[in-house]
């Protein structure tokens, strides 16, 4: 089993990462969160799931053993495969997963894409204690410090109305959720207005 692939950072897309080891280059799919935590580095250090599968074996890399665990925990829950156990952690960060959960808001999970209303549902029935239990949650906390709460509201209007602008949502989501991190009290219009200005 690989733990963790440790090397060169020869290659990187928002989906894709391969890290160069002792000659070989290991292809990974990443989140956009890990994207966002390697993007410009020289080498980096990935922590490890493998899928083998009858007809593939494939990698995802994380850049935080936090990060992994939650990939890992929500890959347990019936009707969330790998690739959507990914695209929910490119849409949230694990502390905003994490307090999406505890807070059983299943409206915020039912706007990632591929996710219903049951695995929605689902996802907060199944984890909201196993997060506690494997440390996850603790973990991000105290690495978290004293971020702001967000205003889910706020934050899916806006990235609507930029997502109909045009704009693609998981990164639209992410600047949204700086944003609101930073100015907890804007209003949506305010935000669509200082997104704007950081989409490129």
């Amino acid at each position: 089993m690989i733990e963790y692939v440790k090397g060169s950072l020869t290659d990187i897309t928002p989906a894709y990462a391969v890290v160069e080891a002792n000659g070989v280059g290991y292809g990974l799919n990443i989140s956009l969160n890990t994207y966002s935590a390697i993007q410009g580095k020289k080498d980096t250090k990935l922590w490890v799931y493998e899928a083998i599968r009858e007809d593939a074996y494939v990698l995802f890399g994380f850049a935080t053993k936090q990060e992994r665990e939650m990939f890992l925990l929500l890959i347990t829950v019936s009707g969330v495969g790998a690739n959507t156990a990914r695209v929910i952690l490119s849409e949230m960060t694990v502390n905003e997963l994490c307090n999406v959960i505890s807070s059983g808001n299943d409206r915020v999970l039912k706007g990632v894409k591929g996710i219903g209303l049951k695995t929605a549902q689902r996802i907060i029935v199944d984890l909201k204690d196993k997060i506690l239990s494997s440390g996850v949650a603790q973990e991000i906390s105290m690495a978290g410090g004293s971020q702001g709460t967000i205003d889910y509201g706020v934050k899916d209007e806006a990235v609507g109305a930029l997502t109909m602008l045009g704009f693609s949502p998981a990164p639209s989501a992410k600047i949204v959720v700086a944003i609101l991190k930073e100015h907890p009290d804007m209003s949506v219009e305010q935000v669509i207005k200082a997104a704007l200005k950081q989409i490129k």
